[in-house]
């Protein structure tokens, strides 16, 4: 569990960094982290792909977790902070 919630907090501060958004802080990367978990997970297994190891977990969710960001911005309307 502590595990997955590692994986979660790198994974949303990457995506936040590369979707060039502003950082959500420490609990909300965590909680962008694993939605994306989730979220690559399930497009993952759509595609028939599997991610293995650490860093497969981490490339699965921080790409999960950039199409949440962008899923969100998309709601909310507004733009990524330059």
């Amino acid at each position: 569990m502590l595990w997955f919630l590692v994986i979660g907090l790198v994974a949303g501060w990457l995506a936040s960094q590369i979707s060039r958004g502003s950082s959500f802080g420490l609990v909300g990367n965590l909680v962008v982290g694993i939605i994306g978990a989730y979220l690559g997970g399930l497009l993952f297994s759509l595609l028939g792909l599997a991610a293995y190891g650490t860093i497969g977990s981490i490339i699965m969710s921080t790409i999960g977790a950039i199409i949440f960001l962008w899923a969100l911005r998309m709601v909310t309307g507004r733009t990524p902070a330059k």
